[in-house]
């Protein structure tokens, strides 16, 4: 048994595919005619755009628009000017094209890599793509594809680029184990997007296994087993057959309102990332989008989306969920999702410095933006606005006033927009919790967010394994912040949801319908389980 990362949820039985990645080596050699030799460099990089623009075109039919924006961050680095005159100055120096390349890739991968945040150190998977894709070009190779693959197999290698995962076939890649990466590398992403289960940061995994080996890969636990005996195959059948049986008999919630016994409505919604996910969550019978994260649309990319961008995106969401309603969370960026071209500087402690709503006043700009979209796009549905990381009654009022000076701007433009949009916050930090009553009388909804209030009020950090038993979601001061928050707005006739982790905990559900909350959000393969012991817990 190897423990890694569970990257994608999910379980699968079936033979590894190992990729080895040739270890090729790049000798340097001196040229004498260097103007020949960038002329060769530039070639190669148009016949790598081809190839990428080829690849874009697969990943826009597979994954949808947003996710293969992954491949125009791709184009940027073989557009930027700083890469090319690095590569272009070595060669001045007499230096080969390929081993110019090989040099600045990894001048440029070793940044990344020492970077503090996770999600940056993963972007020098892409750096290393990139490169050896030039290389390909100059050397006049062509790279074998995993798209070609027609058995079905567990695909292990040091690592899967976004350009391999955008290629997989689901009806012959079973999942895919990986030595490097983590939950928010782009192969990650990929592999949730298809639901391929996937575990990464299995550390010499190409060398442990061998093609043909037997795998049982748990993307649920992080955990693969190699050539396992017939007892824990035989298990694992079980739990796979159990999951489709309870899948299909799950089906008949899909389309239940969940009441209790007193009458009330509890609607149990999707937590999104992308407009893509929309058509995931109607699948399992969402009554609305609980939690759009909107940061997404920020990340991959080397500016910020514009106005039209962020429209487009809010008006296929809204249109597509009916006037179900439609919660959209504003620009929650920080502490761990750091964009590069927005600038917080460096921070000590980045979770309790200049993230979410405070970032947001610091970038009007970028505020006003995404404000002005969301307005414009209300028409076509049920849209609710929640600002994120409220903790005091001075930044939901300024919130608002920044709301109503867009809407200004726009009536001033003849633009139109619902006067029915709903505004709520966030409650993730105590303080907002502790002044709920305050908090209640400036807004039409609360929804709590467990993930973060928990480590708040805690004082632990989830991701951290050496703390991460003091993570405890049932923890007394939890209870009584949660209570605190839904009898403060039910005083108020405020309605409250919640988004976190907590919200598809099967054990916490009869508490959290005993303290009346009254909306559910998670990811949407959660959704039918929630109701089915909602309905189970009301009798």
């Amino acid at each position: 048994m190897l423990k890694g990362i569970a990257a994608s949820s999910g379980i699968s039985i079936g033979k590894a595919y190992v990729i080895r990645e040739e270890e090729n080596a790049i000798n340097r050699y001196e040229v004498k005619d260097t103007e020949k030799e960038i002329k060769r460099f530039l070639e190669a990089i148009l016949k790598a755009k081809e190839e990428i623009e080829s690849i874009k075109e697969t990943a826009v039919k597979n994954f949808g628009e947003e996710k293969a924006l992954i491949f125009e961050a791709h184009l940027m680095i073989l557009e930027d000017e700083e890469f090319k005159a690095s590569v272009i100055e070595k060669i001045k120096q007499n230096i080969n094209a390929e081993y110019a390349v090989k040099e600045t890739v990894e001048m440029f991968e070793g940044i990344f890599l020492s970077m503090e945040d996770e999600y940056m150190r993963e972007r020098a998977a892409d750096i290393r793509d990139i490169g050896g894709r030039i290389i390909r070009a100059l050397k006049g190779e062509e790279k074998s594809s995993i798209g070609d693959i027609k058995d079905k197999c567990i695909i292990v290698a040091k690592d899967l680029t976004p350009s391999d995962t955008a290629q997989l076939n689901r009806e012959y890649v079973l999942g895919f184990i990986t030595e490097l990466g983590g939950k928010t590398s782009h192969s990650a992403i990929i592999a949730r997007a298809l639901e391929i289960p996937a575990v990464s940061g299995i550390k010499d995994a190409t060398e442990i296994l061998k093609t043909g080996d037997l795998i049982i890969l748990d993307g649920v636990k992080g955990i693969i087993y190699i050539n396992p005996d017939e007892s824990l195959i035989d298990e694992y059948q079980n739990k796979i057959q159990r999951e489709m049986e309870e899948k299909r008999e799950l089906l008949i919630y899909k389309d239940r309102k969940v009441l209790t016994k007193d009458g009330k409505r509890i609607e149990v919604a999707a937590n999104i990332s992308s407009k893509e996910e929309v058509d995931v969550a109607l699948k399992y019978g969402a009554d609305g989008i609980g939690l759009f994260r909107t940061e997404f649309l920020f990340m991959n990319r080397e500016t910020a989306p514009t106005e039209e961008e962020q429209f487009e995106v809010y008006k296929y969401v809204l249109e597509k969920m009916d006037f179900r309603p439609v919660i959209i969370r504003t620009l929650d960026v920080g502490g761990d999702k750091k964009i590069p071209y927005i600038d917080v500087g460096t921070e000590m402690n980045p979770f309790l410095g200049l993230r979410a709503i405070r970032l947001c006043f610091e970038r009007l700009d970028l505020f006003k933006t995404q404000l002005k979209a969301l307005l414009r796009a209300s028409i076509y549905g049920n849209l609710k606005i929640m600002f994120p990381m409220i903790s005091k009654v001075d930044e939901i009022k300024r919130a608002k006033e920044i709301l109503e000076d867009v809407k200004a701007e726009l009536k001033k433009a003849g633009q139109k927009f619902s006067d029915k949009i709903e505004i709520g916050i966030m409650i993730e930090v105590p303080s907002a919790a502790i002044i709920s009553d305050l908090l209640a009388k400036e807004v039409d909804f609360f929804s709590i967010g467990t993930n973060d209030l928990i480590q708040y009020t805690l004082a632990v950090d989830r991701m951290n394994e050496k703390v991460s038993n003091i993570y405890e979601p049932s923890h007394p001061a939890i209870l009584r912040l949660i209570k605190m928050v839904i009898d403060n707005a039910h005083k108020e006739g405020k309605w409250v949801g919640m988004c976190g982790e907590m919200a598809s905990d099967i054990s916490m559900i009869p508490l959290l319908i005993d303290y009346g909350i009254d909306e559910l959000s998670m990811s949407a393969p959660s959704i039918l389980k929630v109701k089915k012991e909602i309905l189970k817990s009301i009798g």
